[in-house]
C-alpha cells in the first residue's frame, strides 16, 4: 500500500502545482503560454499517475503483484477513450 500512497501524494502535489500555476497567471506572474505548456505536462503526468494507480488496484484485485504495474508512456495514457 505504501506505493499507492506515494502515487496519491504525487497526484496531490501535481494538483497543487496546477492551482499555483492558475493563481500565478491571474496575478500576472507568468504568461498564458507558460501556463498552458506546464498545464499540458501536468495533465499527462496526472493521467500516468491515475493509470498506474488503477493498474496496481486491478493487479491486487486479481491476486497479482501490484509492484509489477508499470508507468505507461504518454501516448498510451493520452489515447484512452472512455
Amino acid at each position: 500500500m505504501a506505493k499507492d500512497l506515494d502515487i496519491q501524494h504525487r497526484i496531490t502535489s501535481l494538483i497543487d502545482e496546477e492551482h499555483r500555476l492558475r493563481s500565478a497567471l491571474q496575478a500576472g506572474r507568468i504568461e498564458a503560454e507558460e501556463e498552458r505548456a506546464r498545464l499540458g505536462q501536468l495533465e499527462v503526468e496526472l493521467d500516468q499517475c491515475w493509470d498506474l494507480l488503477r493498474q496496481r488496484r486491478a493487479k491486487r484485485e486479481f491476486g497479482e503483484n501490484p509492484d509489477e504495474a508499470q508507468v505507461r508512456d504518454p501516448k498510451t495514457v493520452e489515447g484512452y477513450i472512455g
